[in-house]
């Protein structure tokens, strides 16, 4: 089974090869930084 902080983590990083440079570059950063969050934080 896949972690759902994974699934988001790779979200961020298709989110990162979008052809749209400011939205794409911030909100594929943002994602990737909440799924290192979900990461951590469900991981006890």
């Amino acid at each position: 089974m896949v972690r759902l902080s994974t699934i988001v983590i790779l979200a961020g990083i298709v989110l990162l090869f979008v052809p749209i440079p400011p939205i794409a570059t911030i909100s594929g950063a943002l994602v990737i930084a909440l799924g290192l969050v979900l990461r951590f934080a469900l991981d006890k």
